[in-house]
């Protein structure tokens, strides 16, 4: 049976995964077609978790889900670098989220995909990929996670969390390429949100796309 353990590094919330993160490690088991990953419940941080039939466990208790799945809308269109660098100045944390692995504004070994609005209920920011840790799938879907959430509105009083997520990566970037990451909001039902993402390399090559679920906390 095969296990995976998430390196406290990539955490989301300050004690579980990054949704994103432990989703495209689910993915890279399914190969390169789009993949759904459904979150059932915090997954702990540098703990044993096994792997059954593309879910992940920890112990009885199931984690998340993963099948393959497809998208409903075109991804989010490439936003130009210089206008993502020039939105992510209006970024804006707080504690809840300053310690995020991908948007945490506290973290200096994070990724610091620190979206803002661009209008159109979009947001982007720019990413330039270091040599920190290896660029593959997973790096990805954690890049596509966090700019969906902040293409939410008022996510400082009605914060959510990752439901879901369907993702494809089709490239990956280069170590020091000027990336930009781009979310979208859809709209909202009940405590549900929806928003999409999508991460363009510096020749407007669409990297990959995503759609996402977010949970408003009660």
């Amino acid at each position: 049976m095969a296990t995976l353990q998430i390196p406290s590094r990539f955490n989301g919330p300050p004690d579980s995964g990054n949704g994103g993160y432990v989703g495209g490690l689910l993915a890279e088991r399914h190969g390169d077609a789009a993949v759904t990953v459904i979150l059932r419940s915090p997954t702990p941080l540098d703990t044993p978790l096994e792997v059954r039939a593309g879910d992940l466990y920890d112990g009885d208790t199931l984690v998340a889900e993963s099948r393959a799945g497809e998208f409903d809308r075109d991804a989010p269109r490439s936003v130009p670098f210089a206008a993502a660098t020039a939105a992510a100045s209006s970024y804006q944390s707080n504690e809840m989220f300053s310690s995020c692995f991908v948007c945490g504004s506290g973290r200096a070994d994070g990724l610091r995909i620190e979206a803002g609005a661009v209008g159109d209920g979009r947001v982007a920011a720019p990413w330039i990929p270091d040599d920190s840790l290896p660029l593959g799938p997973a790096v990805l879907w954690a890049a596509m996670d966090c700019p969906g959430g902040w293409s939410l509105p008022d996510m400082f009083d009605r914060p959510a969390l990752l439901g879901s997520m369907t993702a494809a990566v089709h490239d990956l970037p280069e170590v020091g390429e000027q990336c930009v990451v781009v979310g979208e909001n859809h709209g909202e039902q009940g405590r549900k949100s929806f928003s999409s993402t999508a991460i363009y390399g510096s020749d407007d090559r669409l990297l990959g796309r995503a759609e996402q679920i977010w949970i408003r906390l009660k």
